[in-house]
């Protein structure tokens, strides 16, 4: 018998790939982290025999779940300014408040804090925007999670960087840091189209094809940058980017939520990705993503969950059945965004959209053996017809009862691995009472 590290035996298994597959009585083997097959379970212990087998007969097991956008530290701002306008809440009491208290600290605690969360809902990968992503890498990197952190990009003074030289030299300094990372990527992090100049722009257009790394930024996100852009450069933002080279497949729209025929058009021919945040973009009332045109005409879409300060969880699960939900409403038509299209979004869509889709995204052999259990026994998936469809649209954060990245488990039937899950919570409590105060 062949002898593997994990042997993996659910109620039922869902690949992503192929599309639609549904197993049941099957079980996934892992060695040296990579999933090694899937196979009926009496052939996968006659075959193979596992050092750890995990048996977890009401259960769902999926690849784990691609975070696709999101500022990780900011959960420490989570409920500090809600029911705002967009302008607003970032204007008059994100940024003040990230002049005064953001720091290598403050980002270290609150994406201590944002990593715990997402591993205990299931994420097992991320896409960060945030200041200090040396610090984000750093964390992720000692919690086992996976990362891509932003080189942020942004025409004013931060606590990261008073110049745009020093943005780009820390940036390059952070991509050379993790250049050979086993777990954490980098990725350009331009904020928006309103706050970074033409020749930026056309800097990390350059640096983007020497390094080959994705340019992730906020477009399209409300009626007002579009009619600023128009004012302003005499094109939308999307042809704006076309215009400096930057729309390919690099890059990663975020939010998209004022779409035309002909910007859709342009994302379907240039291979770009859209990365929605429909609970973000509810919450602001910036505008509706449509999520089954773009599908429809074959724009790779990807799930994030944006910032605590403006979502306010990082729960994948509940973003999949936002996004499904929005999605049928959006197009008036129930089939638009099905179930199955809501687990690929915040599957294997995401993993492609960040480079990652020949490791993760999918339970395939070969892949890296990212991998969440979630119970479907749980009262609100009773009964189960449809193992998928309760998935998205019934299951909660609460049932995650497992998750491993690279075959070493971070959660064991619902609880983390890490030590300092106690401590977190307590930094996160300590830095509510500075800034409350």
């Amino acid at each position: 018998m062949e002898p593997v590290d994990l042997a993996i035996s659910p109620g039922w298994i869902v690949p992503v790939e192929p599309a639609g597959t549904v197993l049941s009585g099957h079980t996934l083997l892992v060695r040296d982290g990579t999933i090694v097959d899937l196979l009926p379970i009496v052939d996968a212990l006659r075959r193979f025999a596992p050092a750890e087998h995990v048996e977890r007969p009401g259960h769902l097991l999926l690849p784990g779940l691609v975070n696709a956008h999101t500022h990780a530290a900011m959960t420490l701002f989570r409920g500090l300014a809600d029911d705002l306008p967009l302008n607003d809440w970032l204007e008059r009491h994100i940024w003040p408040a990230e002049g005064r208290w953001v720091s290598p600290d403050f980002v270290r605690h609150g994406t201590e804090l944002a990593a715990l969360e997402m591993i205990r809902s299931g994420t097992t990968c991320f896409s960060d925007m945030y200041y200090f992503p040396d610090v984000v890498g750093e964390v992720a990197a000692e919690l086992g999670l996976r990362a891509c952190v932003g080189m942020i990009v942004i025409e004013q003074p931060t606590p990261w960087a008073a110049t745009i030289e020093e943005y780009f030299s820390k940036g390059l300094a952070v991509h050379d840091r993790f250049r050979e990372h086993a777990s954490v990527t980098t990725g350009f992090a331009p904020h928006a189209p309103y706050t970074v100049s033409d020749a930026s722009l056309r800097q990390i257009r350059v640096l983007a094809d020497e390094l080959d790394c994705t340019v992730q930024i906020h477009l399209h996100e409300t009626a007002f940058e579009i009619a600023q852009s128009m004012e302003q450069h005499q094109a939308r933002p999307i042809e704006r980017l076309d215009r400096l080279g930057l729309l390919g497949p690099q890059l990663l729209a975020i939010h998209m939520t004022q779409v035309t025929d002909g910007d859709l058009g342009k994302l379907a021919e240039s291979g770009a990705t859209v990365i929605h945040c429909p609970e973000s973009n509810m919450k602001l009332a910036s505008g509706l993503c449509p999520v089954g045109r773009l599908l429809a005409a074959g724009v790779n879409v990807a799930l994030g969950t944006d910032g605590a300060a403006s979502n306010n969880d990082l729960d994948m699960l509940g973003e999949m059945r936002s996004a499904a939900l929005l999605g049928k409403l959006v197009a008036d038509d129930p089939t638009a965004v099905t179930a199955e299209d809501a687990l690929r979004m915040a599957t294997l869509n995401g993993a492609r959209a960040l480079g990652l889709g020949d490791r993760i995204g999918s339970l395939v052999p070969g892949k890296r053996a990212d991998l969440v259990c979630v119970n479907l026994d749980a009262l609100p998936t009773q009964p189960v017809y449809h193992p998928l469809s309760q998935l998205v649209y019934s299951a909660t954060r609460d049932q995650v009862s497992d998750v491993w990245v690279d075959g070493r488990r971070l959660l064991d039937r619902g609880e983390p691995t890490c030590t300092q899950a106690r401590d977190v919570v307590g930094r996160a409590a300590t830095w509510a009472e500075r800034i409350r105060s």
